[in-house]
């Protein structure tokens, strides 16, 4: 919710659009109701997004063609190799670079990378680059069980729905270089990045629905917004306030460079 709040603000504050997309392209994963309940919960707060909710789903023929061009400009490869060909640093080594060696089948399909380091700025965490090739190595693309990888997907995605500036949080900017990478090699444009500080809890762990915090909609939505904007670095004047004025408070006062760069931490309760 920290993320959504944050980009809310950021669009609405600069009179941009705010779109929802709904990533459910990992069936194996998704939890059944719960883009719904998601959906529900902004709309509880009175967070409406621009135009109709995109479900990324819809997109698998961009995506599928995305991959057909990075293939046929030898800027992607199908690879045999399964976690356990890895060395212990997780950098893929190339092994199937220049061909699958015989007796051996195709499971997955991988970018290639370069030596040039990726360089971007982020309007809150700073300056960050990577060199891939030292990081992480060639990287999937798609999945051995026939899934369009995340990073693919919503470079595509991004491109298609017109996105000029990408807010999330900060557990995603190690992503970002693969992900203007895959932009670079299919000629689309790079958007804006500010990615947001994460929320830990008091054992100094991120709160999120994998380590079982408590959901946002335990409390009122106008105190679960108060909390928020002070997590954002921007706590509102004391006092009772209503949703709608302290939404339209939060917009008018809106500074990124007041947010926090690194963790925020709070107690769950």
């Amino acid at each position: 919710m920290v993320a959504a709040v944050g980009s809310f603000l950021q669009a609405r504050s600069r009179n941009g659009l705010w779109k929802v997309r709904v990533e459910d392209i990992d069936p194996p994963r998704e939890v059944p109701g719960a883009a719904r309940s998601q959906l529900a919960t902004l709309d509880a707060f009175g967070m409406k997004p621009d135009g109709s909710v995109i479900w990324q789903s819809a997109s698998k023929p961009f995506h599928d063609k995305a991959l057909d061009t990075l293939l046929a400009e030898n800027l992607a490869f199908h690879c045999a190799c399964s976690r356990r060909d890895l060395p212990a640093s997780g950098v893929y080594p190339g092994i199937c670079r220049n061909g699958i060696a015989e007796g051996r089948k195709a499971r997955s399909i991988r970018a290639k990378v370069t030596n040039e380091p990726i360089a971007f700025a982020d309007q809150i965490q700073g300056p960050f680059e990577q060199n891939l090739a030292d990081q992480c190595g060639d990287f999937i693309i798609r999945r051995a069980d026939s899934l369009i990888a995340y990073q693919l997907a919503v470079v595509v995605d991004d491109a298609r729905d017109g996105i000029t500036e990408i807010v999330r949080g900060a557990d995603l900017l190690d992503s970002t270089p693969r992900q203007i990478h895959l932009q670079q090699c299919l000629g689309l444009a790079t958007p804006a990045y500010l990615h947001l500080p994460l929320v830990i809890g008091a054992d100094g762990r991120k709160l999120s629905k994998s380590e079982f915090a408590d959901p946002v909609n335990r409390l009122a939505p106008v105190d679960a917004l108060v909390r928020i904007l002070r997590i954002l670095g921007h706590p509102p004047p004391p006092g009772p306030a209503r949703l709608d004025r302290l939404w339209r408070w939060a917009i008018e006062n809106w500074q990124p460079e007041a947010i926090p760069k690194g963790p925020v931490g709070v107690h769950a309760d």
